[in-house]
């Protein structure tokens, strides 16, 4: 059996404000070219994924959060904002994260997982 390698990182890039965000939700950002669902969970913790549904290829920031869960509108599929891994079905493949950093100001920067789950 092989060892899941764990993920790379690029750069951190500026995407916004904290205060940009919805106070708990989501929104789209664009990093680099690719589209991320940028998660402000109701502890206040940001977090960023791809925002590309595994199953139906739509939008995840069009969705509704509950606690660390984004359900993605379409069909109903779940994930796990901290880890990316599909929690309700029909979605089986997880959703890349991202590493989020805010820095004294409240900028935001997101450096884009470039390597394997």
């Amino acid at each position: 059996m092989s060892a899941v390698a764990e993920p790379t990182y690029g750069e951190p890039v500026h995407v916004c404000h904290r205060d940009d965000l919805p106070e708990t939700g989501a929104a789209q950002a664009e990093v680099d070219g690719r589209l991320v669902a940028m998660i402000r969970t109701e502890d206040g913790a940001i977090h960023a994924i791809d925002d590309t549904c595994t199953h139906a290829a739509v939008s995840l920031s069009e969705g509704e959060l509950e606690g660390c869960q984004l359900e993605c509108w379409l069909h109903g599929s779940t994930f796990d904002v901290r880890t990316g891994q599909p929690s309700g079905l029909p979605a089986t493949v997880p959703v890349a994260v991202h590493q989020v950093s805010v820095d004294e100001t409240g900028a935001v920067y997101v450096a884009l997982a470039t390597g394997r789950r």
